[in-house]
């Protein structure tokens, strides 16, 4: 039994048994000795944030100082060397431009002959020296006595004579005296000023280890762009002839760039590639060099300016991108008015900063991208502008129907508003009379001036994908040469710019079938948004804009609303470029509707219809019979001058095209006839006959 347990036996039962349990007192812990209690705070204190801050600090500064010095001796033997030529022609070598090395070996000898003369004039200086100062002195001293004999004439005291050389003599004196002074205090502190100076151009050159940098450098965040940092990005993009160019470069690189500019909230710098490497192979690594550059990707732009074999790089300040932009001066100035012809609208600011300011005058418009990006904003923004001219009229087709547009309800003279099938009817209708007020425009005497009529379409990919068609069978929507809308828009595209009717567009998320190439291209400024892929980019800008560095499916969807990439005359882009990106001013609903009301103050008072009715229906194929007349046949041509006489609303629009498909449909094909296309009268005639007869039989039945 245990020492800490007693039983008493009071009686043998051991149930009666009683224990009684003792506890131990504790035992008092040992005490931890000193030097581990010692070496805990040593540790503490030397692995503490604040600590190793300091010392980086302290060890940044230091080697600040070392590194001005190694750059500070290499200008000096750059200075005193040809070796600065000799590195600017191995670079003009290794990018391929003799020219240009040609140039520089010629700087360089000349610099080696004046270096040389230079040399030997040190070794007769000495002796010229020795001569000039004795010649100066017998000068100094004779002129000093002549005047001092001029004074004593002019005193009449011979003592007079040598004043002027003993005030020289004093003036030595004294100059002995303040040196005597200065030395002692200029040699203690002239190498603290020295030490100073060198650590000025180690921090301005960042010349410390990586490590002693602050966090947020070290981490990328905030990092500067330098000449270095350049090369050494595109020394690792994984481009081997880029990289060996770079290693076998007297300069290590240097030589391609060229100044680093100041641009907006970036640097712009343009980089010469060398011999065999392309600027495509830089534009695909976009992403790695950014990373390379310490940057996100949408914050690094490469475009191709007009030197052959260069890129120019935009590399924005770290985050400097995802800080908005300032309001739209339609907002801040109730004053502003708007020129159609002469002005340009602020659609907002390109990544230099600069106001990015467009001409609108005489120009189709598209503006596509994803979803909820901001193109309806975008294309608002550009029609409030314009409205502040009182002349332009417009008409405004809005197929998402939910209010975005509802300010130009009494702005615009026609004003169509939902998303349904009989809205893009009457959208579609829209487009065909702005096409017989553009023909009736064309008719009018050359030299007449016609104010604009801007027809504005929002969502337009809900009209080409329509699957409607009207009583001849022909489909509002679709790209063919019987789609109503498409044919009108094409039309527009075609004439319509001569005499100031235009056609606006948005739509979305852009494909052959709701977005057709004809359409597409006949836009003259072409603006995107984020996008998915670079096809869809290619059917938003072209070719020829993503082949010069436009990438409207590099934008961050959500994180850059507002951002377009602009192919366009009407807004001015950087000499080489082919695009401009620009962050639009975002104009609410509440600011357009004041804004809208402002452009309606100028006006007189506008009517705005909201639904438009057709007049009389016409019957195409028996026109076409009366416009043939008796003749047997008649010439294509002259069948639509005979049309548009008949009715000039119904068929002054009318196309080759929309000839042949009413006669195609049919049955009675226009033919060729001595070389020229041609409508046969019996032809149309049967047509026609067998069109009523399967008519009449139809209705009996």
């Amino acid at each position: 039994m245990s020492d800490n347990v007693v039983h008493l036996h009071k009686n043998p039962d051991p149930a009666s048994v009683t224990t009684l349990t003792v506890v131990p007192e504790p035992v008092p812990a040992k005490p931890v000795p000193l030097w581990i209690r010692s070496g805990r705070a040593v540790r503490t204190a030397v692995t503490h944030d604040v600590t190793k801050t300091t010392a980086r600090a302290m060890a940044r500064h230091t080697l600040f100082v070392a590194g001005g010095a190694k750059i500070a001796a290499k200008r000096t033997w750059d200075g005193g060397t040809a070796s600065r030529y000799e590195r600017v022609i191995r670079a003009a070598e290794a990018a391929g431009n003799h020219e240009l090395a040609a140039e520089w070996e010629e700087r360089g000898q000349h610099f080696r002959r004046e270096r040389h003369q230079r040399r030997m004039d040190l070794i007769t200086s000495p002796v010229d020296a020795a001569k000039g100062v004795a010649v100066g002195a017998g000068m100094s001293v004779g002129s000093l006595i002549a005047l001092g004999v001029v004074m004593a004439v002019a005193t009449k005291d011979a003592s007079d004579v040598l004043t002027p050389l003993m005030a020289t003599v004093d003036f030595i004196n004294l100059l002995i005296t303040i040196v005597q002074v200065v030395w002692g205090p200029a040699i203690t502190l002239g190498p603290f000023i020295a030490l100073l100076a060198l650590w000025a151009i180690g921090k301005h050159q960042q010349a410390a280890p990586a490590w002693t940098l602050p966090d947020n450098i070290r981490n990328g965040e905030g990092e500067p762009i330098t000449p270095s940092i350049v090369v050494k990005a595109l020394r690792d993009l994984g481009v081997a002839p880029l990289r060996t160019a770079i290693k076998d470069m007297g300069d290590a690189g240097a030589g391609m760039l060229g100044p680093i500019r100041i641009a907006g909230c970036g640097v712009e710098v343009d980089v010469t590639l060398p011999s065999g490497v392309s600027t495509i192979e830089v534009q695909k690594r976009r992403r790695k060099l950014a990373e390379n550059l310490t940057r996100h990707e949408h914050e690094v732009f490469i475009t191709i300016p007009q030197a052959a074999r260069t890129v120019r790089l935009w590399v924005a300040d770290s985050g400097a991108l995802d800080e908005p932009i300032g309001p739209s001066p339609l907002v801040t100035d109730d004053t502003l008015k708007a020129d159609y012809a002469k002005g340009r609208a602020p659609w907002g600011q390109d990544l230099r900063g600069d106001a990015a300011a467009l001409s609108v005058y005489q120009r189709h418009l598209l503006i596509t991208g994803l979803s909820n990006q901001g193109k309806t904003a975008a294309l608002r923004a550009l029609a409030l502008w314009v409205a502040l001219d009182r002349s332009v009229e417009f008409w405004v087709g809005d197929l998402k129907g939910v209010g975005d547009w509802a300010m130009f309800e009494g702005l615009a003279t026609r004003f169509i508003q939902g998303p349904t099938d009989d809205h893009v009817i009457q959208v579609t209708m829209m487009l065909e009379d702005a096409v017989e007020e553009m023909n009736r425009r064309l008719m009018a005497p050359p030299g007449t001036q016609f104010p604009a009529l801007i027809v504005n379409v929002d969502e337009a990919q809900v009209a080409f994908m329509c699957p409607l068609k009207d009583e001849e069978g022909r489909f509002y929507g679709g790209s063919k040469a019987t789609s109503r809308y498409f044919m009108a828009a094409r039309k527009l595209h075609n004439q319509g710019r001569a005499v100031n009717v235009l056609l606006w567009q948005g739509t979305q998320d852009p494909t052959d079938q709701n977005l057709p190439k004809l359409v597409r291209e006949g836009a003259h400024t072409r603006a995107s948004l984020a996008l998915g892929t670079e096809s869809q980019s290619r059917m938003a800008l072209g070719d020829k804009a993503v082949n010069g560095g436009a990438a409207p499916h590099l934008l961050r969807p959500g994180l850059d609303k507002g951002t377009l990439v602009i192919a366009s005359d009407g807004i001015k882009v950087p000499a080489g470029q082919s695009s401009i990106t620009v962050r639009t001013h975002y104009v609410s609903t509440e600011e357009a509707h004041v804004i809208a009301g402002r452009a309606k103050a100028l006006r007189d008072g506008v009517t705005t219809l909201t639904v438009i009715e057709r007049g009389e229906e016409r019957d195409p194929l028996a026109d076409i019979l009366a416009a043939l007349g008796d003749a047997p046949r008649v010439r294509t041509k002259d069948v639509l001058k005979r049309l548009a006489t008949l009715n000039e609303k119904a068929y002054g629009g009318w196309s080759f095209l929309d000839l042949k498909r009413v006669l195609d449909d049919a049955g009675a094909e226009p033919h060729k006839s001595d070389g020229v296309m041609v409508v046969s009268r019996d032809r149309v005639a049967q047509a026609l006959a067998n069109r009523d007869g399967d008519g009449s039989a139809s209705a009996d039945g």
